[in-house]
């Protein structure tokens, strides 16, 4: 037999979230659904259809309490992750909403599994050194290989060959032992990384710069100078530019000559101080390097903007290869790396 709900104070907020649903018309309710995911779905037919009989009363007070609740404090409506939360735990217990707060805020993915995959490995290495070789064999299994193998190469090599062992040796692992340690995962690494990886606002204008053309970079770095030079020293020494490519050693240009096409070089060059022309022409072959200035001298007077692209391919691609580790561009000490 149905259950009678007959006290508003004892309704859940699946409850609540079930009287709403079933208030509606079947359009309005309809296009609710197709807001939600699956498991939304299931565990509020779940239920609705557990419900049993309702009175008038409680659905009355229930659009009354969320009439109330829209139309409290400002006249306008605000989103921001902060009220998304408050309005989910009215309808939802804490770790479905922890779910849905975290797909919001922690890197892409549909899956735990497909998020992690999104997640620098020495972020992840950073994390698993703290817990216990068993956890971490759980979690590489659920990975992909590619991903799970960056993750064990830098990881310490004694704890890694102790997760090696029990990958190994590793059986069906039980449902209950995986949701564990993806609920884990959810509340205590995913909510710690979203939080930790706003960039930092200095950082992120020098990458803005860093793409600006020539002139429209003095322009801006000149008012910043005069309004905030701290600021504007800061972001000076953030940026890095086709000069800082000096900072490459020979090893490094000459895997980065391999990457660029001999015309955007040209280009590049054409505008380069005599440094960092020597720099190349040192990495290339006599031959090459009479080559390529004489493309340079062939080409004549070029455009400013011209340049400046070509030295911003070039910066990139060398930006690409110190990401992947096939070069290391040195910072101001003998040990400095630039890291990006």
């Amino acid at each position: 037999m149905a259950r009678t709900k007959d006290s508003f104070r004892n309704l859940s907020g699946a409850d609540k979230a079930a009287i709403f649903m079933l208030s509606l018309e079947q359009d309005q309710s309809a296009k609710l659904f197709e807001l939600m995911d699956v498991e939304e779905i299931k565990e509020l037919s779940l239920t609705m259809a557990n419900l049993g009989s309702i009175d008038a009363e409680i659905v009355e007070r229930l659009f009354l309490e969320f009439a109330d609740q829209l139309s409290s404090g400002s006249s306008s409506l605000v989103g921001s992750s902060a009220s998304t939360e408050r309005l989910l735990l009215q309808t939802m217990d804490q770790e479905k909403v922890d779910m849905i707060m975290e797909e919001i805020r922690g890197p892409a993915g549909r899956t735990m599994w497909d998020k992690l995959a999104n997640v620098n490995e020495q972020v992840l290495a950073n994390y698993f050194k703290n817990e216990y070789p068993q956890t971490v064999a759980v979690v590489l299994s659920k990975i992909k290989p590619d991903h799970a193998s960056r993750v064990l190469a830098v990881l310490p090599e004694n704890f890694a060959m102790e997760v090696i062992m029990r990958l190994l040796r590793m059986e069906t692992v039980q449902k209950e032992i995986l949701d564990g340690v993806e609920k884990t995962l959810r509340t205590e690494f995913m909510s710690n990384l979203a939080s930790s990886q706003r960039q930092d606002s200095h950082e992120q204008m020098a990458d803005i710069f860093n793409n600006l053309d020539r002139s429209t970079e003095n322009r801006f770095m000149g008012a910043l100078e005069e309004r905030n030079r701290e600021s504007a020293e800061r972001i000076k020494g953030l940026m890095f530019t086709f000069e800082d490519l000096a900072r490459i050693d020979p090893s490094g240009v000459q895997a980065l000559l391999r990457q660029i096409e001999k015309d955007q070089l040209a280009m590049a060059l054409k505008g380069g101080s005599d440094d960092i022309k020597d720099l190349f022409f040192k990495n290339m072959s006599e031959r090459a390097a009479k080559m390529m200035q004489e493309d340079m001298e062939a080409m004549g007077p070029v455009r400013l903007k011209e340049v400046d692209e070509a030295q911003g391919n070039v910066v990139q691609t060398a930006k690409t290869l110190a990401d992947a580790g096939e070069i290391v561009i040195s910072g101001g000490g003998e040990e400095d790396e630039l890291v990006f």
